[in-house]
């Protein structure tokens, strides 16, 4: 029990005293604690104190810092626990959306609906993340079962397919939505607004509280479909299921703020190493650390230099020494 009550209070605290950092720290202007807590409570109605009170910086507080943190705290959750369920879905430790081919297909998909805006960015980047997902699977399908070599390789090259795709519609860009196009795609957090909030948290609350929902049949699916079948589940609809859900999840992530590389691939791996590998746990673990992890980057990006890098390039040289050590970690036969 003292146990259950450190994990948990691990999981929420933590998130919790980042966010506080968070709007205390910036390329702009730092404040201490006393300060935020007087702005917090102005703004709240607690307080009708405004000595020392500044427009400026309480503008950057609600309008510029609160939004970003928001988004950038539900895009690590939600491609945390999309690669959580993919890697249980497919038993497969590497395996997340970008090696699937969700990100290139969502990318794909949220860049034509910027150049032809025929529909709506998010809906247009689900789209394209089925669509992309589903030709990973069909390509790697042989024999009622998937191999990991096969899934890797199909994964590649519906990537691939899609990221010419998307040089394709850069080309036939104008500077300026190529100038977007570009910045967008290596992860892109400083265009962070309410707006974006507002159109990115429903899909993603959704997405996450049905992958909490059925996280204890992820146990199930890890232990393989006959043992799934045995106990009374679908083993096929589940996955369907499950892995509709992590595409739009991530598909409304990559719709926000860009793709994000190998971001939901290290993440789960860091709440099995913490938690073990009982999906009850790492379910909260992953949007716990995925969205902490992220936050923690995008502070790093944002105040270590005077100049802001997209937060994908951090997150892609993290990202691959840690999937090469996780390769090596777990032996991974190429040959099965």
């Amino acid at each position: 029990m003292t146990q259950h009550i450190k994990t948990w209070s691990l999981l929420i605290l933590l998130p919790m005293l980042l966010i506080i950092v968070s709007l205390m720290i910036g390329s702009s202007q730092n404040i201490g604690f006393g300060e935020l807590f007087h702005h917090i409570a102005l703004e709240f109605g607690l307080s009708e104190d405004k000595a020392g009170f500044q427009e400026s910086l309480h503008t950057i507080l609600w309008q510029v810092r609160l939004p970003r943190i928001i988004l950038t705290f539900l895009v690590g959750a939600s491609l945390a626990s999309s690669g959580g369920v993919l890697q249980a879905v497919f038993r497969n430790p590497i395996v997340d959306p970008f090696t699937l081919g969700i990100s290139s297909g969502s990318a794909f998909g949220a860049a034509l609906a910027m150049l032809f805006p025929i529909m709506a960015v998010n809906i247009s980047a689900f789209i394209f993340g089925v669509i992309a997902v589903v030709i990973t699977y069909a390509v790697s399908y042989a024999g009622a079962k998937t191999s990991i070599v096969s899934m890797v390789l199909a994964g590649m090259i519906v990537s691939g397919v899609f990221t010419a795709f998307l040089t394709v519609l850069q080309y036939l860009s104008d500077p300026y939505r190529l100038q977007a196009i570009v910045q967008w795609t290596m992860g892109n957090l400083h265009t962070a607004s309410w707006q974006k909030v507002h159109t990115a948290v429903f899909p993603i609350l959704i997405g996450l509280l049905v992958i909490v929902i059925l996280r204890w049949k992820l146990n199930l699916l890890a232990l393989g479909d006959h043992e799934a079948m045995a106990v009374g589940v679908n083993p096929l609809w589940l996955k369907l299921i499950l892995m509709a859900v992590a595409t739009m999840v991530t598909a409304s992530s990559v719709a926000a703020v860009g793709v994000i590389s190998l971001f939901g691939l290290i993440v789960p791996h860091i709440s099995r190493m913490i938690f073990g590998p009982n999906n009850h746990i790492t379910v909260w673990a992953n949007i716990s650390i995925g969205g902490t992890f992220l936050l923690l980057i995008d502070d790093f990006s944002r105040t270590v230099m005077p100049f802001e890098i997209p937060i994908g390039v951090f997150t892609m040289i993290i990202g691959a020494p840690v999937f090469i050590y996780l390769m090596r970690r777990n032996a991974i036969n190429w040959n099965s």
